[in-house]
């Protein structure tokens, strides 16, 4: 809109139509707006250009008859003052409310909390809630008792070195992966809201390398987290890492969430795949599971034979859900048109291996195990039909051209009894608990 010579009157009776909002640009101080929203409000902003080009808009305040036109056109010129020195009116605006939100950050506690804070609202590297539910975790078990006292002055290359030392002490070495990962992020944040001149750990080198996971759960581990999924009632969390926990000592794990964690067991498909089961991929009289493309990692339609356990557990699940109206085996108990959550089942898992004791233990390392068992000495199946029931594009070699060109065949014979075996050996192996899984 071109500018007009705003008056008093004019100023008064300005309108906007509804659900828009306009701007009145005042043609005797070149930048101030007078703006009407959709809904009446009024309120006064002024438009600059810095010296470096960037144009920038900053509100000066409500319209009101002590802020009034006048009132206005003095605030505009003195902000005017300031970017004809060279400033940045929004810039030192943005600074100054950083400044009084931060100013408590003394200690690396205090960090944590306002790192959480501008993450969560956005206005730091925006995350998902379970990301950051996750370093929240991370934070509260591993890095809290170690830095959260210190003065954010005192955090040096060496104290955090220290701390992550001491979690591959206790054999926690994923978990020293993550928190040197969500050290480096508030040292970071520290710096962006100016409290420490650079990160001290920002070149620091992994405090132990990454490599592809190799866990294999041992036979006993088996039997002990199949029992503890089935009774958690008769499991508690150790006081050390109860401490502070809703649910104190209980392993809160709902009866759907059990039979989906023996579901992972009995199938080794991935858990975004077991959780979003729906109805209208079962066809429990033939004993099948008919996953589409869009829910397969592969992005390739897949079909799971079911032995008699897993078509069991199935139906025990379906029954959890009368009178509810969904379409789901797991229906999320917030929204049933949606499945559970996937960091819930690792939240129900964390909790039985803590009870049990078992160390470093993930949802994938159950699906790694049973693959594992498959072609080992224990049941012979090979790579192939393994590859086959796992999902995968390929089992490596000429594997892959077979799996291309002639998928028509689903080699579900084979690995319906694949399944079968593996099912009848896990069975050996929770009720004996004798052997090795490797």
């Amino acid at each position: 809109m071109a500018a007009i010579k705003l008056t008093t009157s004019f100023c008064e009776g300005a309108k906007a139509e509804a659900g828009r909002q306009v701007a009145f640009p005042d043609r005797d101080v070149r930048g101030l707006e007078l703006r009407v929203s959709g809904e009446g409000r009024k309120s006064w902003s002024f438009r600059y250009r810095t010296r470096l080009g960037r144009q920038g808009r900053v509100t000066l305040g409500a319209y009101s008859r002590d802020f009034g036109l006048s009132a206005a056109r003095a605030e505009a010129r003195r902000t005017q003052v300031i970017v004809d020195a060279g400033g940045d009116p929004a810039e030192q605006r943005r600074t100054a409310r950083v400044v009084a939100q931060t100013e408590h950050v003394r200690t690396f506690g205090d960090l944590a909390e306002a790192y959480f804070g501008a993450t969560e609202k956005g206005r730091y590297r925006p995350k998902r809630a379970t990301s950051l539910r996750n370093e929240r975790a991370v934070y509260r078990v591993h890095i809290e008792r170690a830095l959260g006292r210190l003065t954010l002055e005192t955090v040096s290359r060496r104290t955090v070195k220290a701390a992550l030392e001491r979690m591959l002490d206790t054999g926690v070495t994923s978990q020293a992966v993550k928190a040197q990962a969500v050290i480096r992020q508030m040292l970071s944040y520290a710096v962006d809201i100016e409290r420490l001149p650079y990160n001290p750990i920002g070149v620091m080198a992994p405090v132990i390398a990454e490599n592809a996971r190799s866990r294999v759960y041992s036979d006993q581990e088996l039997r002990d987290i199949w029992t503890g999924v089935g009774a958690p009632e008769q499991l508690a969390i150790p006081d050390e890492i109860a401490a502070g926990r809703r649910d104190g000592n209980r392993v809160a794990v709902g009866p759907a969430m059990r039979l989906a964690l023996r579901l992972s067991f009995l199938l080794l498909q991935r858990r975004c795949e077991v959780l979003g089961m729906a109805l209208d991929e079962l066809d429990l009289e033939r004993g099948l599971w008919s996953i589409p493309a869009a829910r397969m990692k592969s992005k390739r339609a897949h079909v799971v034979p079911l032995p008699p356990h897993a078509v069991a557990t199935i139906r025990e699940a379906i029954e959890l859900n009368d009178g509810l109206q969904t379409s789901l085996v797991f229906p999320s108990r917030v929204d049933a048109r949606r499945p559970m959550h996937g960091s819930s089942m690792n939240h129900a898992l964390a909790q039985v291996l803590a009870a049990r004791g078992i160390q470093d233990g993930t949802i994938h390392d159950i699906r790694r195990t049973g693959s594992t068992l498959m072609t080992s000495e224990r049941l012979g199946i090979s790579p192939f039909i393994r590859s086959k029931i796992l999902g995968h594009n390929d089992a490596g070699g000429g594997a892959k051209v077979s799996a291309t060109h002639y998928d028509a065949n689903s080699y579900l014979p084979e690995k319906r009894r694949a399944l079968e075996r593996w099912n009848e050996l896990l069975a050996e192996i929770v009720s004996k608990g004798e052997g090795s899984a490797t």
